[in-house]
């Protein structure tokens, strides 16, 4: 079964279209391995979080911040699909 990524961000910080902008991103950049992508709304004041249902794959306050679209993608390939190449959005060898 493929994987839901799950975004959660937090409406009263204004992150609704960031989260839109990365679901986007993912459903173009992972078309076949992914299930879908969840935008929640999240009672947490400042939460941000991206993750299938298993798993946290990346945290706005563990990372102390946001991450670029090209290392987010990286973190959800690792986690989904380890073996798919992002291109030009993969990292440095």
């Amino acid at each position: 079964m493929k994987p839901r990524i799950i975004i959660e961000y937090c409406p009263k910080c204004g992150w609704l279209l960031r989260a839109a902008y990365i679901a986007q991103e993912l459903l173009t950049t992972f078309q076949e391995e992914l299930f879908g992508v969840m935008l929640v709304p999240s009672e947490v004041a400042g939460r941000f979080q991206i993750s299938t249902e298993e798993k946290v794959i990346f945290d706005r306050k563990r990372e102390d911040g946001f991450q670029d679209i090209k290392v987010i993608k990286q973190l959800v390939r690792d986690t989904i699909c380890p073996e798919k190449k992002l291109g030009h959005s993969d990292r440095k060898s």
